[in-house]
């Protein structure tokens, strides 16, 4: 088996991202988290790639998110 799998099992994405199954079965269910389901039982796998690129635009995400919503230190404004 290789080092860098090209396919993840749902497990392996709720390692990677810290966070539940259930959580990533979520995210794929909605569409957010691209995978494939394959075989008779139907489980799901989600590519290395694909995962990276969910990353990265939860990155972008919350970039714009805290630039549209600028942190403000209530301790600083009562100065």
């Amino acid at each position: 088996m290789a080092d860098d799998p090209r396919f993840l099992t749902l497990a392996d994405v709720a390692e990677v991202l810290n966070t539940s199954g259930a959580q990533v079965y979520a995210l794929v269910r909605r569409g957010e988290l691209p995978a494939i389901k394959i075989g008779g039982r139907g489980q799901w796998r989600v590519e290395r790639a694909q995962l990276e690129e969910f990353i990265q635009r939860m990155y972008d995400e919350t970039r714009t998110f805290v630039d549209q919503h600028p942190f403000v230190d209530v301790e600083a404004d009562t100065d």
